[in-house]
């Protein structure tokens, strides 16, 4: 057209070009949350422990007969999943925590304790005061084995704690691992049914029973947020004291 002028752009407009561009952080989709999972052994009850945001974790119990989740406490801070476990009845959740700026406060910025799935109000406590170590393992209905620095926890020397009906004794707490079983995936495991079960990209899913069929999306956590909620009154009732038994016959 007579007397139109050419617009000169600053740049080559090329696809090249375009993959090239720095996307703002902000606009950038965040990455998904990891999870990690642990069965109990004599129930049919999981407890799903999420991490993400990179400064919040969230626990999620799961029964796995149902695939019904329930989803519990947010915690500003980390959980060490691995170091985590629950009781063999699905009931008590067995958890190593750290909060940064705790130093001065009597539980320090570290602690093992003991909830009611799928909460974190401490039912028993014991502080740590380093991420080296803590959490442990169930061996009985209510009888653990701590984790020390170097071995086990100063507490099992102190045996039965009547107060709060947990026995802490001595032994080795090993630490949950993923299966391995599928690639790619962040945790792989079996469920009480022997389901091969899996995290990845921030959902669960249940590995399909055939070559016709596809895999099954159990949950998606992608979309929760972080809330701040107080647990309800039945996750903050204290431990029944586990009676001594009677001599007499």
């Amino acid at each position: 057209m007579p007397g139109a002028r050419a617009l000169s752009l600053p740049i080559a407009w090329t696809p090249a070009a375009c993959c090239n561009l720095i996307v703002p952080r902000a606009l950038a989709a965040p990455p998904p949350p990891r999870l990690f999972v642990i069965m109990a052994a004599e129930a049919h009850v999981a407890v799903v422990i999420r991490r993400g945001p990179s400064s919040w974790a969230h626990i999620t119990a799961w029964d796995t007969a149902r695939d019904a989740f329930t989803p519990g406490a947010w915690f500003r801070g980390r959980i060490f999943a691995e170091k985590c476990d629950l009781s063999p009845d699905g009931e008590l959740f067995l958890y190593a925590a750290y909060k940064g700026g705790r130093l001065g406060v009597p539980t320090t910025d570290s602690w093992t304790a003991i909830s009611r799935l799928p909460w974190l109000h401490a039912l028993a406590l014991w502080p740590m005061g380093t991420t080296y170590g803590g959490g442990g393992r169930f061996v009985g209905p209510r009888q653990l084995v701590l984790r020390g620095v170097l071995g086990p926890h100063p507490a099992a020397a102190k045996a039965h704690d009547a107060e709060s009906g947990i026995a802490v004794v001595d032994g080795v707490a090993e630490l949950h691992r993923s299966s391995g079983e599928v690639e790619g995936a962040e945790w792989s495991g079996r469920d009480q049914r022997g389901r091969l079960v899996y995290a990845m990209h921030g959902r669960l899913y249940a590995r399909k029973r055939s070559a016709t069929e596809e895999d099954v999306e159990l949950a998606d956590f992608n979309a929760h947020e972080p809330q701040t909620a107080p647990p309800p009154a039945w996750a903050t009732r204290p431990l029944a004291r586990v009676a001594r038994r009677s001599t007499r016959h």
